[in-house]
């Protein structure tokens, strides 16, 4: 009998070990089951919410995505989707994705603004900028393309780099849709010397240029980019790193200098807007689709990112 009972009592703790971890998978289903409901509550709260933002947006401030392209004086490249600022013999070409409500995108001008100038104005490098709508697919709204015409219609008087560093030293709050409002987009061109005019005016409120953002954004997301901002060096992406080093103004200064190497500066004037300009300096220099977003930046619906949360939306 004592040989029996120990092994008796042992049965019986493992079959209540058992039924108590039973009993533990039972509860946390039941936990992730509550969850799970609230997620999808909230995000398809937040995919209504969104859906009337952008509606909202639509029909008070005017403009649609919809219609011809129209392509904004001074553009160039495949289906003049790139706006360039700098010389265009320029030796190496820095090419720029970005969504104007995109808070990485605006950490990074913020923080390299004066060392781009300083290499486009010295010739070094030509700067080509791509415009995206990523932030109103995911969260809402209509800011990214209501900045990105009006950023357009900039472009078509010669104005867009000062009018975007604007909009960038001005960015609202990512969830904040401030600039889905056109007053606050032609408040901001009174910075911009000349800027304000009835000319300006118009083609912002009339969206002049929504058609071709939408096809900009489309080009983004066709190239296999999973995120804004995306920087790429003569077709190589130096954000947030290249080669093991993080990128900072003074390594951005240095793969410059490494590549262009042996080259001459540029010094071609840039065209005026309506002008044709000369081919890039770095014409079918491959791109680099694919290369992984920096921590926190934005990205496209459905790209994998560990420091953002994608909410389902309208897919930019």
């Amino acid at each position: 009998m004592s040989d029996k009972n120990p092994e008796r009592n042992r049965s019986a703790r493992e079959r209540l070990a058992q039924q108590r971890e039973k009993e533990k998978g039972r509860e946390r289903r039941r936990r992730t089951l509550i969850v799970s409901s609230a997620v999808v509550g909230v995000l398809a709260l937040a995919a209504v919410v969104g859906l009337i933002a952008a509606n909202a947006g639509r029909d008070t401030e005017g403009g649609s995505a919809s219609g011809p392209a129209v392509a904004p004086s001074g553009a160039i490249g495949e289906d003049s989707l790139t706006l360039p600022v700098g010389a265009s013999d320029a030796p190496s070409t820095l090419t720029i994705w970005e969504d104007f409500r995109c808070p990485v995108c605006a950490q990074f001008e913020n923080a390299f603004r004066a060392t781009i100038a300083e290499l486009a104005d010295s010739g070094q490098i030509r700067v080509e900028y791509h415009l995206a709508t990523i932030i109103d697919g995911n969260l809402g709204g209509s800011g990214s393309l209501r900045a990105a015409n009006a950023a357009a219609c900039a472009q078509g008087v010669g104005e867009f780099a000062p009018y975007h560093d604007v909009l960038y030293r001005n960015q609202p709050p990512e969830a904040d849709d401030a600039f889905g409002k056109n007053s606050r987009l032609i408040e901001l061109a009174g910075e911009v010397k000349g800027l304000d005019t009835p000319g300006f005016r118009s083609c912002v409120e009339s969206g002049e240029h929504d058609s071709w953002v939408g096809k900009s954004d489309a080009a983004f997301r066709e190239g296999g980019f999973q995120g804004t901002p995306t920087v790429l060096l003569n077709g190589e992406s130096v954000f947030p790193s290249k080669g093991g080093q993080q990128i900072s103004p003074e390594n951005l200064k240095k793969w410059v200098a490494e590549a262009n190497k042996g080259k001459k500066a540029g010094t071609a004037t840039p065209s005026a807007p309506g002008a044709s300009p000369a081919p890039s300096a770095s014409s079918g220099a491959p791109s680099a689709p694919g290369a992984p977003p920096a921590p926190g930046a934005s990205t496209a619906p459905g790209t994998p990112s560990a420091a953002v949360a994608v909410v389902p939306g309208t897919a930019p």
